[in-house]
């Protein structure tokens, strides 16, 4: 298998900010450390959880040193690199190489509908400019590109493109990837609440932001698929899913936000425009956090 520093929980922590829509980068380090002792096996800035198409490129640069100045070299460390332009992508590759990640991230962002050799395009001119893997990130729902299996199979092609984070919600894809490509190649559930269907088949590991509520449950299912212990990987699945399938149809900063503060935790403020889950959504937060606990 190619270069892939990643294998089971990858952690995706949220951004936290002041109320004066400034980051919170003391917070932010806390929430860091914390999925790093709860055991899991990465730590993933910058993706949506982060909101990261909402920050400035100082911003960026300020949460991705935050990161691997918190993590310490104790867990692989991922990093978003995406932007609209070829440019800045690279830009933001080579600010996260240098200040020690492991990995990057990158989504294809479009306003206008990219082709398949404008996208091979856009990450061969990345990876050429850099010397750590690439994680190529399908998910057309925030980024408005959807990368078919055929696509993704040119991607792999490319010597530091290693992983896959899938995240359209269409487990055949997953089936695809292992199918056509075998063992070569590293794919990863991006969609919550596929995270048993994905393991079953095959994925590497499951990039999730409900490690900042659950991560117990998210490390026991993995053990569980480890173990090849199907039945308790089903029961610890399906204590966990109904959150799953909230944290995605809220939005995941939103929802986490809210499911730290149930939690008592401290969780900042959301960037403007994003707004706090409603008095009723947060009642159904609590009553599905009470339920897993129970």
């Amino acid at each position: 298998m190619k270069n892939v520093p990643f294998k089971g929980i990858i952690a995706y922590p949220i951004t936290p900010f002041h109320e004066n829509n400034t980051i919170n980068l003391p917070l932010f380090k806390n929430m860091v450390e914390k999925l790093v002792v709860s055991g899991s096996h990465g730590i993933a800035s910058l993706g949506s959880a982060g909101v990261m198409p909402y920050l400035s490129d100082e911003e960026k640069e300020a949460v991705t040193e935050a990161t691997l100045q918190q993590v310490k070299g104790r867990v692989p460390t991922l990093i978003g690199v995406s932007n609209l332009t070829t440019e800045k992508t690279v830009y933001h590759a080579q600010f996260a190489e240098k200040a020690g990640a492991d990995a990057v991230m990158i989504i294809p962002m479009s306003y206008w509908k990219l082709t398949d050799d404008e996208i091979v395009a856009h990450y061969d001119t990345v990876a050429s400019t850099i010397s750590i893997p690439i994680m190529a990130y399908n998910n057309p729902a925030t980024g408005g590109v959807d990368m078919s299996p055929a696509l993704l199979k040119r991607l792999l092609e490319i010597p530091n493109v290693t992983m896959i984070k899938e995240s359209t919600g269409d487990i055949q894809r997953m089936h695809y990837l292992r199918k056509e490509l075998g063992e070569d190649v590293a794919f990863y559930n991006g969609s919550n609440p596929l995270a048993l269907a994905a393991f079953s088949a095959g994925a590497t590991g499951w990039c999730t932001a409900a490690a900042n509520l659950i991560p117990e449950l998210n490390l026991k299912l993995y053990q569980a698929i480890q173990n090849n212990q199907l039945h308790e990987a089903q029961n610890v699945f399906y204590k966990q899913v109904e959150l799953l399938k909230f944290i995605v149809a809220k939005g995941l900063p939103r929802a986490v936000k809210a499911g730290l503060d149930i939690l008592g935790e401290e969780s900042g403020y959301l960037r403007n425009p994003l707004k706090s889950l409603t008095e009723i959504e947060t009642e159904e937060l609590r009553k599905i956090l009470n339920e897993i606990r129970n």
